[in-house]
């Protein structure tokens, strides 16, 4: 919009707001000021005369007049321009839109639709743009090679970004001292963010900061590349330095926020605004009829210019909506494949990698292996033989060429159903939202993890709304990944005191009341975390719900403890004896179960049950047979001589026999036992879990110290013991090969839960991990490849090397919200400029609703169709550690995921890339991709023929193809054609949204 703000200005005050004046232009003929002029001027005339004015009837017609009708053109004007800026001051402040809905004392209002009870926040009809804040260093590289660092030397609001007060507000500013220097062949410019008491804005900081660099001496070089010019239309003059500032100092103050409906809102409030702040029923009922008209004027102007600002400013969020709502490209798709799933032809390329054999070094020391009788040793370069003896060494594709891909690829089918995992680097409402097609009902168990919002953590929010925005924050997500879940599955959210009250209602709206499985205090620091205040707080909570009523609970394993106690064994299984004799509890004695209440008659180590009458009226029963003289009467009768029943009913009992033993309890009494097994399906869980191995210290952060040693780079992560057994009891453990997702990944332990699970029972569990952070290759994949590898490590080292599981996961990297903007490009062609020149009507309403789309249209973000020309050479700028880079899209990746597509086969074949797999409704889908400067329409016909495909028989249900082609089509039973264009098809999918 910087580029539009002279367009924009011009706009406001060259052709908005001079229709004020124009609105009331009637009213000129009974202007107040031009009546009155009239009058002095006849009142003057005749009292020249030696006349009375007040006895002249035309100086009565003029107060008369003045009195009735007269309008004072100039107050009205005032006043509309007064009630616009009071309205839209309510909702924006600098730029920013505020949630705010208060009127004046007491009057807050909030949309109510009769529920018995509704939770409403402030920020509840906006989408929660980031999900972490971090200032980062910002690297850009000039046309000569060299790089330039803005790097960041102290940040005040690094977590806590809430609004300032007036004239503190936090600023970009250059250091006073050392403001640039070299080091190792880069160039530093040094800034601070911190209050800037001048009140200037960051514009004209930005300004200072480009004098200063480019008049330091003795950087010659950098200067004249730094001064090179980097013009735009609306900037002229913009040098290179002064864009990349603009760029730094722009990313990191974008608003957090985008709202859902920001016109029908602005419209809703303006209603209730001119309501109860602008008309007033007592000026219409007591005044002429025409200062009511010209009270109904100025409501009207109001509205209508109010209404084409709202116009305006809901064109600029809606675009912001798209943006945000669009499904996000794949810009990086990488593979991590243990050896034993790859052919061995392709092991003399892998041997003869230096780059994924350091890899291996780093991660798994596998230059600590030493040659002997049973094994091959390290050596460099590495030996075909050593690979095939360690065949769970997973390689990445990181490291390997495009045609090492493709071969390795081309090798493997049932690419996706083989999956073990899938790893993605993008704010999680991206992925969630792109993953969506893909994996609707698939996930057997969701576990979360959301940024507690304490004060030792904050979340980024500002107009000081911090739970709003944590609800707002985790609500989006949750709504839209709720539908992932399978029919019987079960979502696991973790979250301490501070926002636990708001997470259970928002649980609730979202999953029903109905659904809640339990809430369990999980004793996750047993030290305690000591405040200033109140209590030391050892635990958090886990809160389960179901995604239906078939959601059930799984039970968890017997401790060694109990497992112990039954110590004898059968044909059944393992059991233990007890007292048949209930002792203590309620509805315990013979008035409250007679039917549980009768002899048992025992000989020596025989027992009998002898049969009995029962008398339904009196509640009684008569023993038919009477014990023999060599028998022993057992009657449930406890020490105190009070009526006990048994464990079992008489039925129950006799079918039990076998099952029953007479034995001496401690007292030396003759008593009966019963067996009591170990349940093979493990314990109910209960709502309380406080094992040692819960310590997120002890199993959290001391883990990830054994398996990397000192360089992980994660604070706090969860113990993987409770985070192992949230999964087991949210349906994992029966669900051998179920899916558990995690879009709140951190450091990966709901990953390495699933492998551990998948280590226990030999199952084939997969997981689904979302993470934004910078650390997701050095901790997250990282982690997975060590987890599969090894179940012990020791200061990063593995305690073994043969134990290692099978495994192909995949991780992708998205184009992020902030990428998409930087990809925008406005253009506007000279035919539509001469157009709205021509006419106003035109401009103004091209300005209002129409041209961000317009001029956006082709941006690369949006969809450049031509790009897909040559489908490996779409680009894109993305930020990548600090930097931002030119990269190739993976339209085939972001194509696959767009569809839904489950992925069977990936080949080239003949310079086609050739994708097989199944579309959520079971089509099996063909996807062909070409370079089409290199196969045109005439050599795909003869590409299909060498292939033996035709369109017209059932090996394929839809075909897609990238460019025009020739191919013969057929229309299906649906009515839509077999044959498809990918532009289409693409852009019809990454923009089919809807509000969450």
């Amino acid at each position: 919009m910087n580029q539009k703000r002279d367009e924009v200005v011009r706009f406001l005050e060259k052709d908005l707001l001079p229709q004020v004046k124009e609105a009331f232009s009637h009213y000129q003929s009974a202007d107040k000021a031009t009546l009155q002029k009239e009058l002095d001027k006849l009142v003057t005339q005749i009292e020249g005369a030696g006349m009375n004015p007040d006895e002249s009837p035309k100086v009565q017609e003029i107060k008369q007049q003045m009195a009735d009708s007269s309008v004072d053109v100039t107050a009205l004007e005032n006043e509309v321009f007064s009630h616009l800026f009071n309205f839209f001051r309510r909702y924006y402040h600098e730029g920013d839109f505020i949630s705010l809905r208060r009127y004046k004392e007491g009057v807050y209002a909030i949309p109510y639709e009769g529920e018995e009870v509704k939770l409403h926040w402030a920020n509840h009809d906006q989408y929660y743009v980031k999900s972490s804040e971090y200032f980062r260093d910002y690297i850009f590289t000039m046309p000569s090679g060299k790089r330039v660092r803005v790097h960041l030397v102290a940040a005040s609001s690094e977590q806590d970004n809430k609004k300032e007060q007036a004239g503190k507000e936090r600023r970009f500013v250059i250091c006073k001292e050392d403001p640039i220097y070299e080091e190792a062949g880069e160039l530093y410019i040094r800034f601070e963010y911190r209050p800037e008491t001048g009140q200037k804005k960051q514009d004209a900081l930005n300004q200072e900061a480009i004098e200063k660099v480019l008049n330091s001496e003795g950087f010659d070089d950098w200067v004249r590349e730094l001064s090179k010019p980097a013009p735009t239309k609306s900037n002229p003059n913009r040098t290179v330095l002064e864009k990349h500032l603009t760029q730094y100092t722009a990313r990191n103050t974008f608003d957090y926020f985008i709202h859902k409906d920001l016109g029908g809102f602005l419209r809703r409030e303006l209603d209730f605004y001119i309501k109860n702040e602008v008309m007033h029923l007592d000026d219409i009922e007591h005044d002429t009829v025409p200062r009511v008209e010209q009270y109904l004027s100025k409501i009207k102007v109001i509205r209508k210019i109010a209404h084409k600002i709202i116009q305006f400013l809901e064109q600029l969020e809606n675009f912001q909506k798209k943006l945000w709502l669009k499904k996000k490209f794949v810009v990086e798709t990488n593979y991590c494949i243990t050896l034993d799933r790859i052919p061995e032809e392709l092991y003399p390329d892998i041997a003869a990698n230096d780059a994924q054999r350091e890899e291996w070094v780093r991660l798994f020391a596998i230059d600590e292996i030493e040659k002997d009788l049973n094994q091959p040793g390290y050596s460099e370069p590495l030996s075909v033989e050593f690979l095939k003896s360690f065949s769970h060494l997973p390689i990445d594709t990181l490291y390997f060429s495009r045609t090492f891909r493709d071969s390795l690829l081309s090798s493997l089918d049932g690419l996706d159903e083989g999956s073990t995992g899938l790893l993605v680097n993008s704010e999680n409402f991206q992925a969630v939202n792109l993953l969506h097609t893909s994996m609707k009902g698939k996930v057997t168990s969701m576990y979360l993890d959301p940024p507690y919002n304490t004060d030792a953590g904050p979340i980024s929010y500002k107009n000081g709304f911090r739970n709003s925005s944590w609800i707002a924050l985790f609500d989006s997500r949750l709504q839209l990944a709720q539908s992932l879940l399978t029919a019987s599955g079960i979502t696991c959210v973790t979250i301490d005191d501070f926002e636990s009250h708001n997470l259970r209602h928002l649980l609730d709206l979202t999953f029903s009341e109905e659904n809640l499985l339990g809430v369990v205090p999980i004793k996750n620091n047993p030290a305690g975390r000591t405040g200033t205040v109140g209590f030391s707080l050892c635990h958090e909570y886990a809160f389960f719900y179901g995604a239906s009523e078939e959601s059930r609970v799984n039970r968890l394993e017997h401790s060694e403890k109990q497992k112990a106690r039954y110590k004898e064994e059968d044909e059944e299984g393992r059991f233990e004896w007890t007292n048949f004799r209930k002792h203590g509890g309620v509805n315990t004695y013979r008035t409250a179960r007679p039917r549980q209440y009768y002899p048992i008659y025992v000989s020596g180590e025989t027992i009998r049950i002898p049969e009995l009458e029962w008398d339904n009226v009196k509640r009684t029963y008569t023993i038919n047979e009477e014990p023999s003289p060599d028998e022993e009467v057992l009657w449930p009768i406890d020490s105190q001589g009070r009526e006990r029943i048994w464990d079992f009913n008489i039925q129950t009992a006799k079918a039990n026999i076998p099952h029953l033993a007479v034995r001496k309890d401690s007292q030396g009494n003759t008593a009966v036992y019963r067996k009591w097994r170990l349940n093979s399906e493990g314990l109910l869980p209960q709502t309380w879990w406080d094992k040692s191995e819960y310590s997120a210290a002890e199993y959290g952060t001391n883990l990830l110290s054994r398996m990397f040693g000192e360089t992980h780079s994660f604070m706090f992560p969860k113990s993987l013991h409770a985070v192992t057994d949230c999964l087991r009891v949210s349906g994992l453990r029966n669900a051998k090969d179920g899916i558990g997702l995690d879009y709140f990944a951190g450091s990966g332990t709901t990953g390495h839960a699933v492998i551990s699970l998948n280590r226990e029972d030999g199952g084939s569990r997969s997981f689904v991990l979302v993470e934004v952070g910078k650390y997701f290759h050095s901790v997250l994949v990282a982690r997975m490849k060590k987890a599969a590898y090894c179940a012990e490590w020791r200061k990063g080292k593995p305690t073994t090397h043969d134990e290692g599981l099978s495994q192909c996961f995949k991780y992708i990297a998205l184009e992020s919200y902030e990428d998409a903007l930087a990809n925008l490009e406005m253009k506007r062609t000279s035919q539509q400029a001469t157009l709205l020149e021509q006419d106003d009507d035109m401009r103004e309403q091209y300005v209002l609703s129409y041209m961000l789309d317009v001029e956006t249209r082709g941006s690369q973000s949006l969809l450049n169709v031509d790009s897909f020309r040559t489908p490996d050479e779409y680009k894109l700028r993305v930020e990548r550690d600090g930097e931002t880079k030119l990269v190739n899209v993976d339209l085939v990746e972001t194509f696959n995921w767009l569809l839904g597509l489950t992925v069977m086969h990936i080949d080239v074949i003949r310079g086609v890339r050739v994708v097989e797999g199944t579309n959520p409704d079971g089509d099996r889908t063909l996807v062909l991709w070409r370079n089409l400067d290199e196969i045109d329409n005439e050599a795909l016909d003869e590409w299909f023929q060498k292939q033996k495909y035709n369109t017209k028989d059932q090996e394929y249900d839809l075909i897609y193809v990238n460019g025009d082609n020739n191919l013969e089509n057929l229309r299906r039973g649906d009515q839509t054609w077999k044959v498809r264009l990918i532009e289409e098809e693409f852009g019809r999918l990454m923009f089919d949204v809807q509000d969450i």
